[in-house]
């Protein structure tokens, strides 16, 4: 079941770019960068107050990041991320009220979470993930 409000996914252009004024203007401390491959994309994390922001730069021009941000060149949020204890069940009871999944099944995210996003034509236009374990080394 939905737990919490997991992260906050902000697409940026440049990670490297970005981190001075999350860490010098608003204080917080990178937990660290990864590239997820598969998703095409770079992230960095930051813990604020038990909920992370996940900066998101596209490692490729045909990550979905990098069509977010040809409609938005500033960046911006690009999704919020529901913590699971069973993504399964979390996406059939999505599905079965209705809502169109992006991703029937999960896939591998950053730290090797489970995720998986909705469509947001059916979600009040707020592109929604659920994602299930992994650690992103915020504490």
């Amino acid at each position: 079941m939905l737990q919490k409000i997991d992260h906050i996914g902000i697409a940026v252009k440049s990670i490297e770019e970005a981190l001075p004024y999350y860490e010098k203007a608003l204080g917080f401390k990178c937990c660290g960068v990864e590239e997820v491959a598969e998703q095409k994309v770079k992230t960095a994390f930051f813990d604020v107050g038990g909920v992370h922001i996940e900066l998101l730069e596209p490692t490729s021009p045909d990550s979905p990041i990098a069509k977010f941000l040809e409609k938005n060149p500033f960046g911006g949020v690009h999704h919020i991320a529901f913590g699971s204890n069973d993504i399964m069940f979390d996406l059939a009871n999505a599905k079965a009220a209705g809502v169109g999944l992006i991703n029937e099944e999960p896939k591998i995210g950053a730290h090797s979470k489970k995720i998986a996003f909705l469509h947001p034509k059916f979600t009040k236009g707020v592109l929604t993930e659920f994602c299930q374990e992994g650690d992103c080394g915020c504490h």
